[in-house]
């Protein structure tokens, strides 16, 4: 409610200061078509999607004003599709160069490879501190000499200071990997993945957990079949978590139901633990795969004073970051970008911690900068992963239309999914004459789905593409937003 408010006062100051030169834009674009080409009209009646419950917005790069505009200017909820405002702002306001620190320190003495105490690691929300980069800081930390550690391993989340609330809140599946919140120290993003293989020959099917934490256990009653395998492979397995009482906080994940052969190797992604035990597990594992040693337990606290520097780790740079989560949709990378927004990345003591507000304060600073006036305009998260995010089609097209012309552009549009090559858009539009030739971002939530991006038509001209369908058939709307592209394709 309180984004809502903050949302709704800022639009109505906005659109009180609002240019009139943007006010009479608006009464031009009004000229453009409002009727759907009859391809897309029935399929969106064979879907059951009235029209009201669609905003539309298409426009040539260089043209004055838009090829098709329906219902542009309706505040709607764009899922995903949110991802595009945080990811071009966080290459302007940051760079694609920026990189987020993660900061190795000694709350002891080292002497001859040994530390004698502690070792911290502060965390300034780098959101690429997956499998592969902790496995290197480690690598790193260990080049620095150190051998042994005869202390705890204390982790320092203290950089942000967000509301702390409740995983699952947003529709029930606390252990849903898009639904891990943020942390200014996240490893891997907390994330187990179980990997099924059939085994025709076994007649049954092996389950891999990767990583392999030491406080996991996994019950596999998982049954081979042969039938049919489509999207909904999942709907036929259940699983069913259960915490351990142990000191270590173990868990166990027992699999029930039945996975076909036909369905190949899927994978199947969940947050099982809380940050202290998964990186406490990771850190073991790396860390005596290296040659190190600690026998230490781990620690949740803000870094002691006094401490000696070993190791600052440098994160990938945001423009191989964004990457990841435009092309990906990963949410919680998403969350980390906006939050380092309201801080422009700084580390300074008088910057932090970062928070919410100060993030929402800088991208509409930052808009206005750039004489974009979005009053319809609500951001919770910034990663489209909200109720109540809200955005026009119009406004989405403007966004899209000013980062073209923005020095950031090869980047920013390299960050989205190609339709039929990779990202959440491979397995549309295959074969078509669209193929390849589409960079969009897709948005999904249940009653919304969303596609937004850059495409080519047959003369080889760029064109905006913005469509938002908010309904309780939305799932039905893929066919109508394909061949809207098609349609942008052929004219």
């Amino acid at each position: 409610m309180k984004y809502m408010q903050l949302g709704i006062l800022t639009g109505f100051l906005l659109l009180v200061c609002m240019p009139l030169s943007l006010v009479a834009e608006q009464k031009a674009d009004s000229a453009a078509i409002d009727q759907l080409p009859a391809t897309i009209q029935q399929k969106l009646d064979k879907a059951g999607i009235p029209l009201s419950a669609v905003g539309i917005y298409v426009h040539k790069i260089g043209a004055p004003h838009p090829v098709l505009a329906l219902n542009a200017d309706a505040a709607m909820n764009p899922a995903s599709v949110m991802k595009l405002m945080t990811t071009y702002a966080g290459l302007e306001i940051l760079g694609p160069a920026y990189a987020w620190q993660t900061v190795l320190s000694a709350h002891g003495k080292i002497s001859d490879g040994t530390l004698h105490g502690d070792l911290v690691i502060k965390g300034y929300g780098d959101p690429k501190l997956d499998l592969e980069h902790f496995w290197l800081l480690i690598h790193r930390l260990r080049q620095t000499g150190l051998a042994q550690i005869t202390g705890n391993l204390i982790l320092d989340h203290s950089y942000y200071d967000i509301p702390q609330s409740d995983p699952g809140a947003f529709d029930g599946e606390p252990y849903r990997t898009y639904n891990i919140l943020p942390e200014a120290l996240l490893v891997n993003y907390r994330s187990t993945a179980l990997h099924l293989m059939p085994d025709v020959e076994k007649k049954g099917i092996r389950v891999v957990a990767d990583p392999i934490p030491d406080s996991l256990h996994v019950v596999n009653n998982l049954k081979l079949t042969d039938k049919a395998c489509g999207g909904g492979w999942r709907n036929y397995l259940d699983v069913e978590i259960q915490h351990g009482e142990t000191i270590n906080n173990s868990l166990q994940v027992i699999l029930n139901g039945s996975f076909s052969a036909r369905c190949g190797r899927q994978s199947i992604m969940l947050g099982l633990h809380d940050s202290a035990t998964y990186t406490r597990d990771l850190f073991k594992r790396f860390w005596s795969q290296q040659g190190g040693v600690f026998d230490g337990d781990v620690i949740t606290a803000e870094a002691p004073a006094g401490l000696l520097h070993i190791k600052t780790y440098y994160s990938p740079p945001l423009a191989e970051v964004i990457r990841g989560i435009n092309k990906f949709s990963n949410n919680i990378a998403a969350r980390q970008l906006f939050l380092t927004l309201g801080t422009a990345g700084s580390t300074n003591r008088t910057r932090s911690p970062a928070t919410l507000d100060k993030s929402e304060h800088a991208l509409k600073r930052w808009l206005a900068s750039k004489q974009l006036f979005f009053p319809e305009l609500v951001i919770e998260n910034g990663s489209g992963l909200s109720r109540i995010e809200r955005i026009s089609a119009r406004h989405m097209g403007k966004l899209l239309l000013t980062a073209f012309n923005s020095p950031v552009m090869p980047e920013f549009i390299a960050s989205l999914p190609i339709a039929a090559v990779d990202g959440t858009m491979r397995g549309r539009l295959t074969g078509t004459a669209v193929s390849g030739l589409a960079h969009m971002k897709t948005g999904t939530l249940n009653n919304v789905r969303a596609l937004a991006g850059y495409m080519l038509d047959q003369s080889g001209q760029r064109i905006v593409v913005v469509i938002f369908v908010n309904h309780p058939q939305a799932v039905h709307s893929r066919d109508a937003m394909d061949a809207l592209l098609q349609w942008i394709y052929d004219r």
